[in-house]
């Protein structure tokens, strides 16, 4: 522990000296998707956080997940790295809380928030991802409870064909390729990709495939954009979800497509019509099964609807009107209602889907931006209708003042509505039992703080607090064994961030050995009502979270990136092995990456967790030490023959 300490307080010196935070490509006037109306990032009145091309480029990281552990106030929960599977919170919520999109488009999972990163893209498919913090369901719908992450895919480039190999400790290896071609009006790209390891520990190998493609036609009145995956993950999930069952393995199947179209001028239109299916085996005993083993559980949810939005803007501002209705339907041989009839697991001659539920869900909604000389203002509201628990309003107003056209004071109140999954309502196995009582969470989030931004230095510092109620959570009393999902707490969550983000490129205007920084601090803490409950999910989260990223250049062509963080979770589990409650240990990692950049040629070699540090992000879960790869990169632009 006391390493530990002296090692970060060591770090934070190192950092206080050369000042604080990165970005090399700085996004003033990129679009976010922070309003329901095209919003500039430096007209926003909420933190969005960015994570540029270049630092994922960079990163020390394989998957998406493991990029999102070093960004602040994200909560990357990890039961086995690579991208396997991640619980992603923000702010202290669930991963229940959080909506994941891509490029734009709803993609959780209604069965649980396990499957939200359950998407067809490989880290070296995306070009930029924009983390929301705070509630969203003004804008996104229900579920945006405690934050939104759209993951933003494609390239800038026209002709361009990439192909990356890497391989490492444990029998890891990585391959994916990307070819990206402009024909007139017509951009397309299509990208593959397959990465395997044999494990760190027993039962901890994994098998993921991903083919991704994305096409977008652009013509004098708008653009179309279509994109469709297909994931195929396998993975021995050693203890995911019970401790006395280590032996546990899963299968999933993921299916996505979405088709949108946009208009350009004054007056835009955005339809854009998608469909997610997600189909999961889940197998308690990989082998050798007990003796009241009966069957695996399979489940098979699909996710349809259309989003329809105008906008028009205006000399002082923008207006947004609009409407999106999808449906979530489950067909499982344990979750949801029972059938009359049983239905064929497709692909599984054994399996047979025995209950089924489907809801619906109407969003309504309107929202107007003004811009007035140093204010601005936005506010809307967000009506839903759920053919099971009707009529829910989410009004949110956003408020900032620019002092000058660097700084910036802004402050928000929105309200959040989050559903229950199927899980959280039909789920019963060996230690767990759901509630189909559940009612919706709820809560009010209050913010303000102040941004500063110019050419090399983008900072911030925000407060907040938020009231939630019917807080669902999986809970037990101290002398029983199964975890029941109830909306038995009620949380207040205070909270506050300190980011830096600096470029010494941009800063001096030149290459010096030290390129970026990042730097950024949170803290939250959060009042219970709970009455003699033990928490598994809500009270679990990060009172302390310090994150660090230093990219550097070392000699000739010759760069390194750095990332660190430290973590201190509030909270206890029940030790399977001491028989006993006792509280999360906090640790700190650091991941490392050195490479060489020459022409359109990268080589690299990375570790993860370079200290060897032991940790468990969930209860019981071993987490790998360090784990060194290396790779090589291939990324050529395409000449245009001449006629």
């Amino acid at each position: 522990m006391y390493k530990t300490f002296k090692c970060l307080i060591i770090i934070l010196i190192f950092s206080a000296k050369i000042f604080a935070q990165s970005d090399t490509i700085w996004i003033d006037e990129l679009e976010v998707s922070a309003y329901r109306v095209p919003t500039t990032y430096s007209e926003t009145s909420r933190v969005v956080l960015i994570i540029t091309k270049e630092e994922l480029d960079n990163f020390p990281a394989n998957s998406i997940q493991e990029v999102l552990e070093y960004t602040l106030n994200v909560d990357a929960r990890q039961r086995g790295n690579n991208g396997v599977q991640a619980d992603i919170s923000i702010r202290g919520g669930s991963c229940e809380q959080t909506l994941i999109l891509l490029n734009g488009v709803k993609i959780n999972d209604p069965q649980t928030g396990h499957h939200n990163l359950n998407i067809p893209v490989a880290l070296e498919d995306v070009e930029r991802i924009e983390i929301l913090e705070g509630p969203g369901s003004r804008i996104f719908g229900p579920n945006s409870f405690s934050g939104a992450i759209n993951i933003i895919t494609g390239t800038k480039k026209d002709r361009n064909l990439k192909l990356s190999l890497s391989g490492g400790e444990n029998e890891f290896y990585n391959i994916s390729t990307g070819i990206t071609y402009k024909f007139g009006n017509i951009k397309n790209h299509l990208s593959l990709s397959k990465k395997s390891s044999k494990g760190y520990i027993e039962n901890t190998d994994f098998d993921i495939s991903n083919i991704f493609y994305q096409g977008i036609i652009t013509s004098q009145s708008g653009k179309l954009d279509l994109q469709a995956g297909y994931l195929n993950k396998k993975f021995g999930a050693n203890s995911f979800y019970t401790p006395k069952y280590p032996n546990q393995f899963e299968h999933i199947k993921s299916k996505f497509v979405s088709v949108g179209y946009s208009t350009d001028g004054k007056i835009r239109f955005t339809p854009n019509i998608y469909w997610k299916r997600n189909h999961d085996k889940f197998e308690l005993f990989r082998d050798n099964p007990a003796s009241w083993y009966n069957s695996h559980n399979y489940h098979l949810t699909d996710v349809y609807g259309i989003d329809l939005n105008a906008s028009i803007n205006s000399k002082i501002g923008s207006s947004a009107i609009g409407a999106d209705f999808y449906t979530e339907k489950i067909l499982s041989n344990i979750l949801g209602n029972p059938m009359n009839d049983t239905i064929s697991v497709p692909g599984e001659p054994e399996g047979f889907f025995t209950h089924s539920k489907e809801r619906q869900n109407i969003n309504l909604f309107m929202e107007q931006s003004i811009f007035i000389n140093k204010f601005s203002f936005s506010a809307g509201f967000l009506l839903n209708y759920n053919s099971d628990y009707l009529w829910n309003i989410n009004p949110g107003i956003d408020i900032s003042y620019k002092f000058s056209n660097k700084l910036k004071l802004f402050g928000s109140v929105n309200q959040s509505l989050r559903f229950p999954t199927f899980t959280d309502l039909y789920y019963v196995g060996p230690t767990n039992i759901g509630n189909p009582d559940l009612k919706p969470e709820k809560a009010i989030t209050y913010e303000t703080g102040i941004k500063f931004l110019n050419d090399f230095l983008r900072t911030h510092f925000s407060f907040f607090r938020r009231n939630g109620k019917n807080i669902i959570d999986w809970v037990k009393l101290q002398d029983t064994l199964k975890w029941e999902s109830k909306n038995i707490t009620e949380l207040i969550t205070n909270g506050f961030e300190l980011s830096f983000n600096l470029s010494f490129e941009k800063l001096y205007k030149k290459d010096i050995f030290i390129k970026s920084i990042m730097l950024g601090y949170a803290y939250m803490n959060t009042e219970k009502q709970s009455g003699n409950y033990i928490s598994k999910y809500a009270l679990d989260y990060l009172r302390h979270k310090i994150s660090i990223t230093l990219q550097h250049s070392i000699y000739w062509n010759i760069g390194a990136s750095w990332s660190f963080t430290f973590q201190d979770r509030d909270g206890t589990y029940y030790d399977y092995n001491l028989q006993k409650e006792v509280d999360y240990n906090p640790f700190m990692l650091c991941d490392t990456r050195i490479y060489w950049k020459k022409n359109f040629v990268s080589i690299y070699f990375e570790a993860s967790n370079l200290f060897n540090t032991k940790y468990i992000d969930f209860a019981n879960i071993e987490m790998p030490g360090r784990w060194v790869k290396g790779g090589i990169i291939f990324d050529m632009d395409i000449k245009k023959r001449n006629k």
